[in-house]
């Protein structure tokens, strides 16, 4: 089965708490640019992510989440000096925390920096139509001329809130030379 396979850059995603500490009390995100799963967005809102040995900016993504998190490239945490854990977006227990700085504020989160776990979103009915189940680990082939790979490890993830997509982060891009949104074959 093919699969639309998109880079998911490095970004943020904050608590309303958290967005009115860094941007001002009654702050909301503004709509950037929506993102292939319903209801997701890129806001034109930025932050500064700061670990021990650097910092860098990154967009929040919206809407509000119940938890503060940092999704970045394991290339990007070394640079940050931040030990980033391989990690389901949502799973952030036990995980390294940061400083965010915004133009009201700061906010330092105690967990929540990952290196997000390359995966597949699906349906209920696209899953169930194909043979997927949620939690299922899978391999995926790609890659541009000269830079083809299988990524292994790939966690579908099912829920009637998502649209098909596999998402990897710039280090996998770059690796497999995916350059803007490719399709890659599912293997099971």
């Amino acid at each position: 089965m093919k699969i639309l396979v998109e880079t998911s850059a490095r970004h943020v995603h904050v608590t309303q708490e958290a967005l009115e500490t860094l941007f001002g009390e009654g702050a909301s995100l503004t709509v950037k640019k929506y993102l292939s799963q319903p209801g997701q967005f890129a806001s034109f809102e930025k932050v500064t992510v700061v670990g021990p040995k650097g910092e860098m900016v990154a967009s929040i993504l919206g809407p509000v989440r119940p938890a503060n998190q940092v999704e970045v490239s394991l290339s990007e945490a070394r640079k940050l000096g931040i030990e980033a854990p391989v990690r389901e977006s949502g799973d952030v227990a036990g995980t390294p925390g940061c400083k965010l700085v915004g133009p009201k504020g700061e906010v330092e989160i105690e967990c929540g920096v990952i290196a997000a776990k390359r995966h597949i979103h699906f349906d209920t009915k696209t899953a169930e139509e194909n043979g997927f189940k949620d939690k299922q680990i899978v391999s995926v082939a790609l890659g541009g001329e000269g830079r083809k790979l299988v990524f292994g490890d790939v966690v579908v993830r099912v829920s009637d809130k998502f649209a098909p997509a596999m998402h990897i982060d710039t280090d996998e891009a770059n690796a497999a030379l995916a350059v803007g949104n490719m399709e890659g074959e599912i293997i099971v």
